[in-house]
């Protein structure tokens, strides 16, 4: 399954390696489309693929440290 995502990244986490955790603790393979990140946010759009339970475990995981996930079609 794919999902195409929007993240936007809270100020807090910007020295925190979210790609990596999304790498190692999940079975799910992030494509970065495009991304900008400054002192204050960042986003990304990112296009996700594995199976739809692991991809809605990420999301969850995601959205518990206040990440804003935008599904986009």
């Amino acid at each position: 399954m794919r999902k195409m995502v929007e993240l936007t990244i809270p100020r807090e986490y910007k020295d925190e390696p979210i790609f990596y955790q999304m790498i190692t603790g999940f079975k799910v393979i992030p494509t970065i489309i495009e991304a900008s990140f400054s002192s204050d946010t960042g986003w990304a759009y990112v296009k996700l693929e594995g199976e739809e339970e692991e991809l809605d475990r990420l999301i969850d995981f995601l959205k518990s440290k206040n990440i804003i996930v935008d599904l986009r079609a």
